[in-house]
C-alpha cells in the first residue's frame, strides 16, 4: 500500500519553517510527505517578488512585523498562528502539481463542512480565497504548498499587504477578498483543522507514517539557512550566499 510520511515539529523562527520547507524537497524522498506548520506573524512573498509593489513596509516595520522570502513562485502572504500552513512534496515528476495541492486542500475543507471552489492558484468558498497556492520544483520532485485561514481575519492580512497595484506586472500577487474558515462559521480550531488536512492526506496517498526531520532533511536545512534564510539579501532581493 502507498504511504504519506507526515513530519513533525516547526519552529518559532520563520526562517527555520522556511529552510525545513525546502529541505523536505532537496532531501529527494521516495515518497509523498506532507507538513503542517504555522509561523508567527510575518510576511512571507514569492520567490521573483519585489517587496516594495507587495508589501506595506511602514506597517510591518511599526509593529515588528518580519519580511521574508521562500523558493516557490506565488504570490505573498500573510503567516500568524491562526493561518495553517500545508506543505506537500511529491517524488519524480508530477505534471499537475496545483492539482495535487488543489486535491487535497479541497477534501480538507469539505471535511470541514465547506463546498470548495478551485480557482486560479487558490481554493475559494463563493467569492472569498480560503487558500492561496504556490510549487517549487527539481528535477526529482515538487514541493506544493498552501495557506488555510483558521481564524486570522481579513482586516489583519490587508494590514501588512498593499492593493493591486495600478501598473500591474507578471509577477505581482492577483489580489482576492479572503475570509478565514472562521468567518464562514466553522467553530474548529488548529488541532480539527489539522486532523481534517491529514485524513485528506491519508485518503489520497496511504497511510500515514509520522517521523521528525531526518538527518538528509536536517542537513539540506542547516545549508539553507546558511546560504538563504539566514541571508538577509535573499529576503530583500532574492541574491543567495
Amino acid at each position: 500500500m502507498t504511504r504519506i510520511s507526515r513530519i513533525l515539529g516547526e519552529s518559532e523562527d520563520p526562517a527555520e519553517n522556511l529552510a525545513l520547507d525546502e529541505a523536505l524537497l532537496r532531501a529527494e524522498p521516495d515518497r509523498p510527505v506532507v507538513w503542517l506548520w504555522r509561523n508567527p506573524a510575518c510576511v512571507v512573498v514569492g520567490r521573483g517578488q519585489r517587496i516594495a509593489r507587495e508589501v506595506r513596509e511602514d506597517a510591518c516595520v511599526r509593529d515588528g512585523i518580519p519580511v521574508l522570502r521562500r523558493a516557490s513562485g506565488g504570490g505573498t502572504v500573510f503567516h500568524d498562528p491562526g493561518n495553517l500552513n500545508v506543505s506537500l512534496i511529491l517524488p519524480g515528476p508530477a505534471p499537475r502539481p496545483l492539482e495535487a495541492i488543489g486535491e487535497l486542500m479541497s477534501a480538507a475543507v469539505a471535511k470541514l463542512g465547506l463546498p470548495p471552489r478551485l480557482g486560479e492558484r487558490g481554493l475559494f468558498i463563493g467569492q472569498a480565497k480560503l487558500c492561496g497556492f504556490a510549487v517549487f520544483r527539481t528535477r526529482t520532485g515538487l514541493l506544493a504548498h498552501s495557506t488555510l485561514l483558521i481564524g486570522t481575519p481579513a482586516e489583519r492580512v490587508g494590514a501588512y499587504l498593499t492593493s493591486a497595484p495600478a501598473d500591474p506586472k507578471p509577477l505581482d500577487s492577483h489580489r482576492s477578498p479572503v475570509a478565514s474558515l472562521a468567518d464562514h462559521g466553522v467553530r474548529a480550531g488548529v488541532e480539527e483543522v489539522s486532523e481534517a488536512v491529514l485524513s485528506a492526506a491519508a485518503g489520497l496517498f496511504g497511510d500515514l507514517e509520522t517521523r521528525p526531520p531526518d538527518s538528509t532533511e536536517e542537513d539540506w536545512r542547516r545549508k539553507l539557512l546558511e546560504s538563504r534564510y539566514r541571508y538577509p539579501a535573499w529576503h530583500t532581493d532574492g541574491r543567495q550566499r
